[in-house]
């Protein structure tokens, strides 16, 4: 199909309602009546480790192909070998094969200074070359590679550390008011007083080496941040370019030694609900969740990722980096953390084919280029054609948005979970329109899914019930916490060797097999006996033109036991009131989802913006809270309940 043509589709599907419905694809869904569906088996998982296929697969067909640009970074910010780049870009820019040298001398340096195989080795990073290296040199030697969310205050990263008993901590200085180094001295005089490689830290009783990259480009700003703190080691001083080392040949002996079913990667879910939980990742789950994106996409040699999303959570780490590698694309990272204008001037500046995001991301790149556009800039948005966007649900406006004025004709959403590697569910190019905006389209090779009842048996399509999935994907588990792990994961009763990932989201499957997420099992509002859907009434809130974002819970109600409440983000330079919020739903929906109580972001005391987890969903939970203190004191409320 052609970008007129899409575009002309979409426009008409958003016209006509759900009319294009009726098309209906043939295949293995076609007459589905219970909603349980299996994906794909041909072609088989790859049961090699990372490292076996970047070396055989990435390196060896697409060495010379562009594998990673870093936009704000010096062409040889980790000094080593003169790069092939250095005369024709002012930044870092690697090919495969650079790419690779960095890698070797980082996991040398790894094992030098005492990394081994099941070792903890934290990353506290935005998105730079050095996680990217990271990445695959803890893969190589076994580590264990751990993403931490560079906004965690110092009682969130210390659990964090001691929870899953980390030993090497890489980390920058700082990330905008976040100051690492000095927040972590002050609270461990062990840090400035331990030699590096010895750390003697009762408050961090694992870590022995403290790593520090660089993002300080000041010389004496670097030398009056760190000089105090004589534990640590300097990110360039662990990298070792000599090929013919022990260490070296202790990487090989590794690499030969590894299994596919062996945990090499720790991520923390994103604790919309409660306490983060560390989720226990293997190579056969990233790799092969990272080959099914890729392939979804239809990503080559070709395509150049512009890869938005954090590095420490799923989407940046595997939707992000390894669906790209996986087919040879490159990947770009615009800066090191969010923002949209150096998004922008990356795509046109690097060609991107392809833009991932979470809504909060694109809303924020849309914003940008109205911005340059509205100021006369003539921006060349041509090169795009797809992306992922995923995290929270996209809104059909926002969805027509992309495609009209990113030109992203072949956006795929997705759906999944970092228990589930973490796609489950996605939208190829093939689907029909109405189903890439209002499905998260449907299973991904090698996995099961099913929607059940609360008593456990699998409802017919059509029917909301908890979606459950299986297969290659599921985690191993949460680490060393057997409880949690048990409550989330249960055998088939059936075949005791199939284990259900239960994800506690509340799903509708058709006939055709696709997905539709209506929102979390806890989200659900009750209203007088009726059970409400947030999704569906977001999805009314923000197709009007004044709404930017919009945020659905329950708030407890003596006559009706609950009743919507809306949490609203305004378009700027816009005028509304709380009784047109509740118009824009019950002009549009059954009445009865009308919010009762409205809040404005950033108005009668309210927080100046939704809080969200690093992939971009809204923290249910906290607006509960902030809605139970806002009714207590009668504030929002609109009438008509």
């Amino acid at each position: 199909m052609t970008s007129l043509g899409l575009r002309q589709s979409v426009k008409s599907a958003l016209q006509i309602a759900r009319s294009a419905s009726t098309r209906r694809n043939t295949g293995q869904y076609c007459s589905l009546t219970s909603s349980s569906v299996q994906g794909p088996t041909k072609p088989s998982l790859d049961l090699r480790t990372l490292t076996n296929f970047f070396r055989e697969e990435i390196l060896g067909k697409h060495a010379h192909r562009p594998a990673l640009i870093c936009a704000q970074e010096r062409p040889r910010a980790h000094g080593g070998p003169p790069s092939r780049n250095l005369d024709v870009t002012n930044h870092l820019a690697w090919d495969f094969d650079e790419f690779d040298k960095h890698i070797r001398a980082l996991a040398r340096g790894l094992v030098s200074m005492g990394v081994r195989k099941g070792d903890r080795v934290a990353v506290l990073m935005g998105n730079n070359s050095s996680y990217a290296t990271l990445q695959w040199a803890c893969a190589s030697i076994g580590a264990i590679l751990v993403t931490l969310n560079p906004a965690y205050r110092l009682n969130e990263l210390v659990e964090t550390l001691n929870l899953v008993g980390v030993t090497h901590l890489f980390t920058v200085p700082r990330i905008r008011t976040s100051n690492y180094i000095r927040m972590l001295s002050d609270a461990f005089p062990g840090l400035c007083n331990s030699s590096p490689g010895n750390i003697q830290e009762p408050g961090l009783p694992s870590l022995r080496n403290l790593v520090v990259v660089s993002n300080i480009h000041d010389t004496a700003e670097w030398h009056r941040e760190t000089c105090d703190v004589k534990s640590i080691t300097d990110w360039r001083e662990t990298l070792i370019w000599r090929e013919d080392t022990w260490e070296q040949r202790h990487i090989e002996e590794s690499v030969q030694s590894q299994r596919s079913d062996e945990v090499i990667n720790l991520q923390f879910t994103s604790g919309t609900t409660g306490a983060p939980k560390a989720v226990s990742l293997t190579h056969t789950n990233l790799l092969n969740n990272g080959i099914s994106i890729g392939d979804c996409m239809r990503l080559g040699p070709d395509d150049v990722l512009c890869n938005v999303p954090p590095l420490f959570h799923c989407f940046g780490l595997v939707i992000g980096n390894l669906a790209a590698w996986s087919y040879g694309s490159c990947v770009v990272y615009p800066s090191e953390i969010y923002e949209p204008k150096a998004i922008v001037d990356s795509v046109v500046q690097h060609r991107c084919t392809a833009l991932h995001g979470v809504p909060t991301h694109f809303l924020g790149v849309l914003a940008e280029v109205q911005k340059r556009q509205d100021a006369g800039e003539k921006l060349d948005l041509s090169c795009l054609r797809t992306g992922v966007a995923a995290g929270s649900p996209i809104p059909i406006d926002l969805m027509r948005q992309l495609i009209e004025k990113l030109n992203l004709v072949d956006l795929s959403i997705a759906y999944g979970m970092t228990e589930t590697s973490p796609v489950s569910f996605q939208t190829t190019l093939a689907d029909p329109i109405i189903k890439r905006v209002e499905t998260v389209g449907r299973v991904q090779p090698h996995v099961m899914a099913k929607i059940v009842d609360q008593d456990g048996y699998v409802v017919p399509v059509g029917k909301p019930g908890e979606l459950c999935i299986a297969g290659y994907l599921v985690q191993k588990g949460y680490w060393e916490d057997e409880g949690q792990t048990q409550k989330a994961m249960r055998a088939d009763p059936n075949d005791p060797s199939i284990m259900w990932m239960h994800t506690g989201d509340e799903g509708i499957m058709d006939e055709e097999g696709y997905l539709k997420i209506v929102g979390r099992i806890k989200d659900i509002i009750i209203r007088g006996g009726e059970n409400l859907f947030p999704v569906q009434i977001e999805n009314a809130l923000t197709a009007h033109p004044s709404i930017r974002e919009a945020a659905v819970v329950s708030v407890r109600d003596t006559k009706y036991g609950e009743v919507v409440g809306a949490w609203i983000v305004k378009e700027p330079g816009t005028n509304m009131s709380r009784e047109d919020v509740r118009r824009a739903v019950a002009e549009n929906m059954n009445p009865q989802n009308a919010p009762a109580w409205v809040w404005f972001v950033g108005e009668d005391g309210a927080a100046e913006e939704l809080p969200k987890t690093a992939s971009g969903k809204v923290m249910k939970h906290v607006l509960r809270k902030w809605s139970a203190e806002f009714a207590q004191n009668a504030i929002g409320t609109v009438g008509g309940k």
